[in-house]
């Protein structure tokens, strides 16, 4: 089977810096498997490595490259937790449960760690991630989150009085924050590719290049590309923002949002250590936030600026680093050399979509922003579903979500309006 030419990644800081790989051929003909997974990201790549670690025979499609969408492309902050926030998934699941889910996320993050030392994965991880508050009111949010995390059974977190913050940030944007140390991020593109060979050693069969343009159901499911078919006797959608016209029962309960990152020119290690000390990954709690980090030749990443509109303004490069210089105007002379965006799928109530179409069709999506982790441990779960142990993977099936409202000619408008109350929030 021949290579066929694939689509390049995005110009960005990532792809630039991404590990040299052979990459895979397009799908030629048909294929037999037990597990066929569509989406090459993140959540993709993992469930391939799991169901491949559990001896299953797994083919996996992906429409450009490996790591190609959001999962080559975010702020790369690994993060426990969910964007809807805790309360929420009490509220539809009851404490005992939602507990269950937060632990996951947990376990999400120390699975990072163990697939990256397991399969030799280079992909920059670095531990420490703060969340920052810019109000008041923010800061007593914080304090309060702290407690509240230990309830939880997690403690690896503390509050920041601002006097110790600006010895951590080099900057007077921020009254305080939580400082977690069990948090942290990483090359996301990298950490994608790394997945994907790790899959690929395990026997997975991987194409690039080949967009699944529909599936059957059936005891076993067939999946048609424009040069061959997949029969498996399971099917895993991942394609989250990009799962185009598979599903609109899917596509119905997310939104692409657009998000964008700048990288400025190298800065030098004094430079850039003076930042941003411990090298931690930083966010803050508005709802349209800022995030940032140091990458490892002494660059800053600095991202978060959003478009619901789905739209993409033609200043996003200057917009967003007027916002990095709000944080820290002693980069005014710095050049941004990288500038990229791309989309990330939120649901209506921000909580992770999980599920199934059909006895043997699973879906992930809906992350919200907390890919990185959710992602990861997705995979897992989808391969216990798959292998019969359901109940982890069940309890995100249980809850509840709806599509956006205004079907699909309105829902984006409808949601422009919504956000413009949040960012008026943000504002005030």
């Amino acid at each position: 089977m021949t290579e066929t030419p694939r689509a390049p990644h995005i110009d960005s800081y990532y792809a630039a810096t991404a590990h040299a790989t052979n990459g895979y051929p397009a799908l030629a003909g048909d294929v037999d498997c037990d597990v066929c997974v569509i989406g090459g990201g993140i959540a993709g790549a993992s469930s391939a490595l799991h169901l491949a670690e559990r001896g299953y025979r797994v083919a996996l499609l992906e429409q450009h490259r490996i790591g190609w969408g959001a999962s080559g492309r975010s702020g790369a902050q690994a993060l426990f937790g969910f964007a809807s926030g805790q309360d929420k998934l009490v509220r539809y699941l009851g404490a005992g449960d939602a507990q269950k889910l937060f632990d996951i996320t947990v376990e999400g993050i120390d699975l990072i760690r163990e697939l990256i030392a397991k399969y030799a994965i280079d992909c920059d991880w670095r531990s420490g991630q703060l969340h920052a508050a810019i109000k008041p009111r923010q800061n007593d949010e914080l304090r309060g989150w702290v407690d509240e995390l230990a309830a939880l059974g997690y403690r690896s977190t503390r509050f920041v009085e601002c006097a110790e913050l600006q010895s951590m940030i080099a900057s007077e944007r921020y009254l305080g924050g939580v400082y977690d140390s069990n948090s942290g991020h990483l090359h996301p593109l990298n950490y994608t590719l790394g997945l994907a060979a790790a899959a690929s050693q395990r026997g997975v069969r991987i194409f690039e290049g080949t967009r699944a343009l529909s599936y059957r159901n059936g005891a076993r499911v067939i999946v048609d590309t424009p040069q061959g078919a997949v029969r498996a006797d399971h099917l895993v959608l991942c394609g989250n923002a990009y799962i185009n016209g598979l599903s609109w029962k899917l596509a119905s309960r997310i939104m692409p949002v657009a998000t964008y990152v700048i990288a400025t020119e190298r800065l030098g290690e004094e430079r850039a250590r003076a930042l941003i000390p411990n090298n931690m990954a930083v966010t803050d709690i508005n709802w349209v936030l800022d995030y940032f980090r140091l990458s490892t030749d002494d660059r800053l990443l600095f991202g978060g600026r959003v478009s619901y509109s789905g739209l993409d303004p033609l200043n996003t490069a200057n917009a967003t680093r007027a916002r990095m210089l709000r944080v820290f105007p002693q980069l005014a002379d710095a050049r941004v050399e990288y500038a990229w965006g791309g989309f990330v799928d939120i649901t209506l109530n921000r909580a992770p979509h999980f599920g199934r179409l059909a006895p043997n069709v699973y879906f992930l999506q809906g992350f919200s922003g907390h890919g990185i982790v959710l992602t990861g441990i997705a995979g897992k779960l989808i391969a216990q579903a798959v292998a019969g142990t359901a109940e982890r993977f069940d309890l995100f099936a249980r809850i509840p979500h709806t599509a956006f409202p205004g079907g699909r000619l309105l829902r984006r408008p409808a949601l422009v309006l919504a956000m413009l109350y949040y960012r008026l929030r943000d504002l005030l």
